[in-house]
């Protein structure tokens, strides 16, 4: 029997949510969840922030890139909703 979460991972892999940069995104994530801690933001602004700058990189990555890097659309789409919720979801993690 196959193992599910082994599965899980090949499916991401295969349609582009996990790459090389999906540690980067998650490394982000904390480090600027943790400057908005220092700056005394809210819980919530402290996620939000991250969301905002997130997506905000994903649209000058789509400028900059288009979906080139990824072969098709639906890779590039699977690829950044990836990006935005490892980076959101890590922030989150860190203000519970």
């Amino acid at each position: 029997m196959k193992n599910p979460l082994a599965t899980v991972v090949s499916w991401q892999i295969e349609t582009g949510q996990l790459d090389g940069w999906t540690a980067y995104h998650l490394a982000a994530g904390a480090f600027l969840c943790k400057i908005f801690q220092w700056l005394n933001f809210s819980d919530l602004w402290c996620v939000l922030g991250v969301l905002v700058v997130g997506i905000a990189w994903e649209v000058f990555e789509w400028y900059i890139e288009n979906y080139e890097p990824y072969r098709t659309k639906i890779r590039w789409a699977y690829n950044t909703m990836a990006d935005i919720v490892v980076e959101t979801a890590i922030a989150w993690w860190m203000v519970l």
